[in-house]
């Protein structure tokens, strides 16, 4: 009888083991479904919000663009110019007759058209200069948006070459562009720079520096340190397509802003074939537009990589070509470019120059007027729509004269 308590007293104690080793486990479950609830909670909420759209940024409406030679820059001039007109902005264009902002002389605030009366109330500067950034900055908002454009010093050397064959005393004296890189320094006068610019370290020369200085490491880091400072982003002509997906993305336009048709550029005939010395004569002979080109040619692909990636690049690029092609079947009657002598427009003729035979393009019949309209738009060589903005944006002035019929005129848009 006395052992029967005992055998109760362990049989309950086993019992309440039992008991507490069910609720632990019991609660152990509990919490792991909590905690997995709570993470799934987590997973979906990090899902939703990356389904809530960014915060919508607003169009960049005051860009300065330093207009360079031969890098595809009247290319990004058309774009600039049709977003002036889309948003009804106003441009500093030049002044007079001439259609560049003074150069090759540093530019100077009153190159620009009625600079005195408007002040510093332009949107958009995009017409050669030579930059001179205190004196763009008179002109200029304080929050205006800084870009510009390079391209890979050895094409862009013999496309000079063809291009102002005839107007540069150092091409000129030369045969080819090959005998010129052979011995530059017999065809070449440093003194001659306002005519021999084209020459040698052009790129240089557009942003305002001395494109016969030195090859001096310190001189060198200085410039291309003060380029950073002055412009915000720097694209690469190169990579002309990829340029513009970068530049839509900063600016925060539209694709159909950065949309374009190749303007300025001439028939594969006239391109004159570099011999491998030639090239690599180049990279000296222009060492200091070398230099410039590989440093944001760097910093362009690091760009991208932070802002886009390139996965996504790739696509936004297809997108780009799409739309252009699209915009190419429903504008062109030819598919594509024209050499100078097959433009039936004349008003749509581009500039001639040297050797180059610039090409141009032929619209579709039977465009409705708002179609026509963008096509126009979108080929309308650089000078003939110099001409027709300034004419728009001042219309008590004399239109600048180019010697060609005229498009559309400015009674017709009002």
């Amino acid at each position: 009888s006395d052992k029967k308590p005992l055998k109760l007293f362990f049989l309950s104690r086993h019992i309440r083991c039992l008991i507490i080793f069910s609720l632990c486990l019991g609660l152990i479950f509990l919490s792991g479904f909590f905690h997995m609830k709570n993470k799934n909670y987590i997973i979906s909420k990090s899902h939703e919000e990356l389904l809530v759209p960014p915060t919508p940024c607003h169009a960049k409406t005051n860009v300065m663009f330093l207009k360079t030679h031969k890098t595809a820059s009247s290319t990004v001039l058309n774009i600039m110019f049709r977003f002036a007109e889309k948003y009804n902005l106003t441009v500093a264009l030049p002044a007079g007759q001439l259609f560049h902002l003074g150069y090759p002389k540093p530019f100077l605030a009153h190159f620009v058209e009625e600079f005195q009366t408007i002040g510093q109330n332009y949107n958009i500067m995009c017409n050669h200069l030579r930059f001179n950034p205190l004196e763009v900055q008179k002109v200029m908002a304080a929050n205006t948006f800084y870009f510009s454009i390079l391209r890979n010093p050895i094409p862009l050397l013999e496309s000079s070459y063809i291009y102002y064959k005839d107007s540069v005393p150092a091409f000129r004296i030369s045969k080819d562009v090959n005998e010129y890189l052979a011995s530059p320094m017999k065809y070449y006068h440093p003194a001659d720079y306002k005519q021999n610019m084209y020459a040698r370290n052009i790129m240089w020369f557009d942003f305002g520096y001395d494109n016969n200085a030195e090859d001096n490491k310190k001189y060198i880091q200085v410039v291309l340190k003060e380029i950073e400072q002055n412009f915000h982003l720097i694209l690469i002509a190169d990579y002309f397509d990829e340029s513009m997906i970068l530049l839509k993305r900063t600016l925060c336009w539209d694709l159909d802003d950065v949309i374009y048709f190749k303007l300025n550029s001439r028939s594969q005939d006239t391109v004159q074939t570099l011999t491998p010395e030639s090239e690599e004569r180049i990279k000296v002979w222009c060492s200091l537009d070398w230099k410039l080109y590989l440093h944001f040619n760097q910093s362009f692909w690091r760009r991208i990589e932070e802002t886009i990636g390139l996965k996504e690049l790739e696509k936004e690029v297809h997108h780009l070509r799409t739309r252009q092609k699209e915009l190419m079947e429903t504008c062109l009657l030819d598919q594509g470019a024209v050499g100078k002598d097959h433009i039936k427009n004349r008003a749509l003729l581009p500039f001639q120059s040297g050797a180059a035979n610039i090409l141009g393009y032929n619209l579709k019949q039977d465009l409705d007027n708002r179609t026509l309209r963008t096509c126009q738009q979108m080929v309308m060589p650089e000078l003939q729509y110099t001409s027709y903005l300034y004419a728009v944006q001042h219309p008590h002035k004399e239109r600048k004269e180019l010697g060609l019929p005229l498009l559309w005129t400015t009674s017709q848009e009002k």
